[in-house]
């Protein structure tokens, strides 16, 4: 597969598991992305998340406090190494939620790290943050 290809491939796993989360409000699939060892450093989480498990119950946590209500993917860049076998996505994402019956708008930016294994792209690293008040 040549590298327009892979990087397609890439950036589809990242929309789909966003989608998975965010749109259909799942974020038991993620286990579908999330490799076991995955690591996130999240806005709302003080340490480093560590395992698959515990990226799914934070991921869990924000679904089951909000209603998602617009998701969008801007400017994606995707980065590969190792023979295309390791990839970095960045992006910047724009959100509409309610919380607490307050409806709530927010944009920010995320970077992904993903590794082929068995001919799947799995997520081993996550950060994401809200961009930063002028």
């Amino acid at each position: 597969m040549n590298k327009v290809d892979v990087k397609k491939k890439v950036w589809r796993t990242v929309q789909a598991l966003n989608h998975a989360w965010a749109v259909e409000g799942d974020a038991d699939r993620l286990k579908e992305y999330f490799h076991p060892h995955m690591v996130a450093v999240t806005a709302t989480d003080r340490l480093r998340l560590e395992g698959r498990k515990a990226c799914i119950a934070s991921w869990k946590a924000f679904v089951e406090r909000v209603k998602v209500i617009r998701w969008e993917e801007h400017d994606p860049k995707i980065q590969l190494y190792g023979d295309g076998t390791f990839a970095i996505v960045t992006y910047y994402y724009d959100m509409a939620f309610v919380l607490d019956g307050h409806h709530m708008e927010l944009g920010g930016r995320d970077m992904f790290v993903l590794i082929e294994e068995n001919e799947r792209w799995w997520v081993v690293a996550d950060q994401f943050s809200s961009f930063p008040r002028d």
